[in-house]
């Protein structure tokens, strides 16, 4: 099971950015799926995700700004990103819990895409 990162890139301040997150293999069910990022010299930090039935939880930072989304039925997270500020610019991480139909679940990070916002 992989997940792959899409969507990053450089944009301007006040821009936009969608980024998408497509798990892909043998999958039984996904529960929560979330974003993350991580700035050269500062930890990976929770951006916003999301659990299987829909519930939200976002960081402050973005609130309002930012909104996570899910297609369950193509195992995708999307994450749309308005208003971006040059304190958005990190690598994005995708994440996601796996349930297998039997066994232990299990975790997955995606690559990571690089966002860059210009002042």
């Amino acid at each position: 099971v992989q997940l792959q990162a899409s969507g990053g890139g450089l944009v301007q301040a006040g821009g936009s950015l969608r980024l998408s997150c497509a798990a892909s293999g043998s999958i039984f069910k996904v529960d929560g799926m979330g974003w993350y990022r991580q700035s050269p010299g500062k930890q990976r930090d929770l951006v916003a995700d999301s659990t299987s039935g829909g519930s939200t939880n976002y960081a402050d930072s973005v609130k309002g700004r930012f909104t996570i989304s899910r297609d369950n039925a193509k195992n995708t997270m999307y994450l749309q990103m308005d208003s971006l500020k040059p304190e958005d610019t990190a690598v994005y991480y995708c994440n996601a819990d796996f349930r297998p139909p039997w066994g232990i679940p299990y975790n997955r990070w995606g690559q990571g895409t690089q966002v860059t916002v210009s002042s």
